[in-house]
């Protein structure tokens, strides 16, 4: 006999682990354990998916026949992390052979490592790129660009190809999505399931012992099955895809989700087939149900930026979640928890975080991330709140996008420049400036929007490390041609702005 661990987010029937197995002989470990559950404080609703989904995996696992050993979170005799309960299960059956999937994240991988079992780790290959396929890519170019990637992905997989040449002849049309949107638009509205029996003991379960974690629990109305997986999917594809590529960078206030798929969370934990997602937005598309410029967006995130950041993130190892290059060190604000902030675009995003463990790619971008880089907040802190309250934030996938994409903490290595904006952009991509406590018309002051003055204040503070990017010489040159008073004002007014965010004052 051997053990077959499978983790929360390995719940896919097809997983390595699985494979590797012998159903009439081996015994499948899943465990609900309070390490995975608090090693950040995650939102409710994430702990209550992904336990859910697993008490659901382990019930389909049975009814194909495999023993499974399933440890509930409430269950006495609980071990409380991961090798914890395997050792346990090899106390109980008189065996140390292991089989896992390598798991998704480096702490968790060093946990099972280290422990006295016979561990045989198999690669995770629900994934279209392979550790090897991405290191061959990598090894000897001197920028990894995710752009570049995302081509070879596309030969790989053949998705919008016409041969040789991608489809409409080019291969991003990225372009053509940068448009607002407006609320008296048509808006689909997301699938939600009542809670079954299960999803109900696991929502009372996460209510007893969970209670101070920031995040509503309910309503809950996620999928926690395959089944309900593919009808979200589908909906995305019936009624949002066609629009998705025209306002996938659009905001507004109470619409949190506008035209986006909302499948992230079912892909990380293996509840949809990426490939299959992205060729079932193909055949959209094919059939003339879904413009290319829609379905190649929808396609390059998932093929593109997701496979990518996960080969950024195993082929740098643990240390890339110390990185810091700029240096900052300000402790992250209390308003990413919900202290009131007159700020309307950072209300709005984390409001609907807090309600919904969800926000879309351009209000963690460029409102929660944007704020974060341009006031100097410790991007390990960012990293962790990041982790701690979006669904689908898993280390493998959260962490490049937060400290390379967003924060710029590893210099460069995911990112060309910093994604750093003035008010302007979100006030041209969104409505939130509308009711803001700021003016994103004024451009210094105490009244001014504090993007305006700390995007000037971040380049001024780091102008010998970005002053020589080709991408932001336009930038310091239009900083430069102000006058002198002028620039002065500014930085007087972010330094005023940033003392009031230090002592704890409303901002």
């Amino acid at each position: 006999m051997r053990l077959v661990l499978v983790l929360g987010d390995q719940l896919t029937p097809t997983l390595a682990a699985l494979r590797a197995a012998d159903k009439a002989h081996d015994l499948v470990v899943m465990a609900e354990v309070m390490s995975e559950a608090t090693y950040v404080p995650h939102h409710p609703k994430k702990i209550a998916l992904v336990f859910a989904a697993m008490r659901k995996f382990a019930s389909r696992l049975r009814n194909d026949g495999w023993q499974v050993a399933y440890t509930r979170l409430d269950d006495p005799q609980n071990a409380g992390s991961i090798p914890g309960e395997l050792l346990r299960r090899a106390s109980e059956t008189g065996t140390t052979r292991v089989i896992a999937t390598r798991p998704g994240e480096w702490r968790l991988i060093e946990a099972l490592e280290t422990a006295p079992l016979n561990i045989k780790l198999l690669e995770d290959d629900r994934f279209i790129a392979s550790h090897a396929d991405f290191d061959h890519w990598a090894d000897g170019r001197k920028q990894l660009r995710m752009e570049y990637f995302y081509r070879e992905m596309r030969r790989k997989t053949s998705l919008l190809m016409q041969g040789d040449t991608p489809a409409g002849g080019k291969w991003n049309f990225d372009h053509d999505n940068r448009k607002p949107a407006k609320a008296d638009l048509f808006l689909p509205t997301p699938l939600r399931f009542a809670p079954d029996e299960t999803v109900q003991e696991v929502l009372d379960l996460v209510a007893a012992r969970f209670p101070d974690n920031v995040g509503q629990l309910t309503p809950f109305g996620l999928a926690t099955d395959p089944a309900q997986a593919e009808a979200v999917l589908e909906q995305f594809i019936q009624t949002a895809l066609p629009s998705f590529g025209d306002y996938q960078d659009a905001m507004l206030s109470g619409n949190p989700f506008l035209y986006h798929a909302l499948i992230s969370a079912y892909m990380n934990i293996g509840l949809l087939d990426p490939l299959a997602v992205c060729q079932r937005a193909e055949a959209a598309w094919k059939a003339g149900r879904a413009p290319l410029n829609a379905v190649e967006g929808f396609i390059r995130q998932i093929i593109g930026w997701r496979e990518f950041v996960r080969g950024i993130y195993f082929r740098e190892g643990p240390g890339y979640m110390q990185r810091n290059v700029l240096g900052h060190d300000r402790p992250l604000p209390a308003l990413y928890w919900g202290k009131n902030t007159g700020m309307a675009c950072l209300s709005e995003a984390i409001t609907q975080t807090r309600e919904e463990a969800y926000a879309h790619h351009i209000q963690r971008l460029m409102v929660t991330g944007n704020f974060a880089l341009l006031a100097g907040i410790d991007p390990s802190q960012v990293h962790e709140w990041y982790l701690a309250v979006y669904m689908d934030a898993f280390e493998w996938v959260e962490a490049p996008n937060t400290l390379g994409m967003s924060q710029f903490a590893d210099g460069g290595l995911v990112a060309s420049k910093p994604y750093v904006s003035s008010g302007s952009y979100i006030d041209r991509m969104s409505d939130y400036c509308g009711s803001c406590s700021y003016s994103v018309k004024a451009k210094t002051g105490d009244a001014a929007c504090p993007f305006n003055i700390l995007y000037w204040h971040f380049l001024e503070r780091h102008r010998e490390r970005f002053a020589n990017n080709p991408r932001m010489a336009v930038m310091y040159r239009t900083w430069d041609r102000m006058q002198a008073d002028h620039r002065t004002e500014v930085l007087d007014s972010a330094k005023r702005f940033l003392d009031r965010l230090d002592a704890g004052a409303p901002v």
